[in-house]
């Protein structure tokens, strides 16, 4: 397993994590990463995926002459545009107008106004539901829209059966004549909670509108209930051409258990609109199936280029090696790298963890902040006022190795001052970590965080 291990193409860090496993519980270790690695009760999943994907590569169309703009030659847009469309089909698209949502609430309301105007369809892809005020107003639209004859497809993580819906969820949903499945639903002994998780956040009505982002439909996302004190979070809707790449992403997922997949039926492009928005959108998905990190390198793109300032919020900060790399070198080559994370943490491990990055990424430079109120769960890079990435991409390993995931990137769009200037906002809300408060920190954490960082890459 030990030359397995040297020979094989994963992260380093998560060699020397196997590595040091191993070491400890040699045959126990090895079954268990022999579990991981080949995850037996996802394997189907996974043959389909890659199908899904393979069949639609070139359902929508690139535009040359958008492509071809000196602008996006000299941003480097569109040699990022070529390599994300190595593993999926991911155009550019102008004239979308994209409006950015600072809260759960704002998205909330906007959500509930643009369901009521569906005619043809609504399709819905999360991480979790859970039952309460936010899902169960959803949810009562998505009725009535179905009952008017529009086609409602509702899909969520597997994990939610072991967690906020009960396993007849589907079938309780058909009753309402809305048509619903779970992702790759947790098989006992045979797939891991920790690998190939459906973490997307995807809302489509009539392949013209889309919404992105952070937020999940559970109360804690719009401050209903609450968890870990004031939860930030974000999101952005797009309306224009470029929904539609939200619209083939979810049907490369739905149509995973489907014997006759429909394509074309569901990606017309939609009547022009009069409309004129500024800038470019590209809509991108990650798939943790290939050998291409392209949530990773999306954003690590954007902190080489980046000429003044990269602010990021994230709600976790577990790193491999060249991310922080890549977050040290624009910080010690002038860039204001500005990252905040949350006060109060969902997950002490989490949390702990990432502390851990702390000095070494201050000595650089980076400057770290702590959101007082409550937990972020913002997932957004904001850069030089000119480029901005949006959408469920976490700075950890499960997102950025282990799972789906999908994020909305934007050059020159008009929110991107609005994402900015909630970067400020919320800044001002939050107590900076120092040299001076890593010391101080609780003995609980520095103790947690140095034993858990031998098994970040498995956290």
């Amino acid at each position: 397993m030990v030359f397995y291990l040297f020979n094989c193409e994963m992260d380093s860090t998560a060699k020397l994590t196997w590595l040091a496993i191993i070491m400890v519980a040699p045959v126990p270790a090895t079954i268990f990463l022999l579990l991981t690695k080949y995850d037996i009760g996802h394997i189907r999943v996974k043959k389909r995926v890659g199908e899904m994907i393979k069949e639609t590569k070139h359902k929508l169309p690139h535009k040359r002459s958008v492509m071809e703009l000196p602008e996006l030659q000299l941003s480097g847009m569109d040699d990022l545009c070529r390599y994300v469309n190595r593993t999926g089909c991911f155009p550019v698209y102008d004239n979308t107008e994209v409006t950015y949502f600072p809260l759960g609430e704002d998205k909330f309301r906007t959500l509930i106004a643009e369901l009521e105007k569906a005619e043809k369809f609504i399709f819905m892809e999360y991480f979790i539901l859970d039952e309460g005020y936010m899902w169960g107003k959803i949810l009562g639209i998505l009725k009535r829209k179905a009952a008017q004859g529009v086609e409602v497809r509702v899909m969520y993580d597997g994990m939610c059966e072991m967690s906020t819906l009960t396993h007849d969820y589907p079938k309780r949903m058909a009753e309402l004549g809305i048509k619903c499945k779970a992702f790759a639903p947790i098989l006992p002994f045979l797939s891991t909670y920790y690998n190939y998780r459906d973490h997307r956040k995807i809302l489509i009505i009539d392949g013209k509108t889309a919404f992105n982002g952070g937020i999940n439909f559970a109360d804690e996302y719009i401050n209903k209930k609450e968890r870990f004190g004031h939860w930030k979070d974000s999101a952005v809707m797009l309306q224009g051409e470029a929904a539609r790449s939200f619209t083939l992403m979810f049907l490369q997922m739905w149509n995973i258990s489907e014997r006759e997949p429909e394509w074309d039926k569901w990606l017309a492009p939609p009547a022009e609109s009069d409309k004129i928005a500024c800038g470019y959108v590209m809509p991108y998905a990650d798939c943790p199936l290939d050998d291409d990190k392209v949530g990773e390198n999306v954003y690590m793109d954007i902190l080489n280029r980046a000429t003044s300032y990269v602010h990021i919020m994230t709600p976790y900060l577990i790193l491999d090696g060249e991310l922080e790399n890549s977050l040290i070198y624009a910080a010690k080559r002038g860039i204001d790298v500005k990252i905040i994370l949350p006060g109060i943490p969902d997950k002490k491990g989490a949390y702990a963890l990432a502390k851990t990055h702390y000095p070494e990424l201050i000595k650089a430079g980076v400057k770290i902040y702590e959101y007082t109120p409550g937990f972020v769960h913002s997932k957004v890079f904001v850069c030089d006022d000119e480029k901005a990435v949006v959408g469920s991409i976490n700075l950890d390993y499960r997102s950025l190795y282990h799972h789906f995931e999908c994020a909305t990137y934007m050059y020159r769009t008009s929110c991107i001052p609005d994402i900015e200037n909630d970067f400020t906002q919320t800044l001002a809300k939050c107590r900076q970590v120092t040299p001076g408060t890593i010391k101080h920190e609780k003995l609980f954490y520095k103790v947690t965080g140095e034993l858990l960082k031998l098994i970040a890459p498995l956290f």
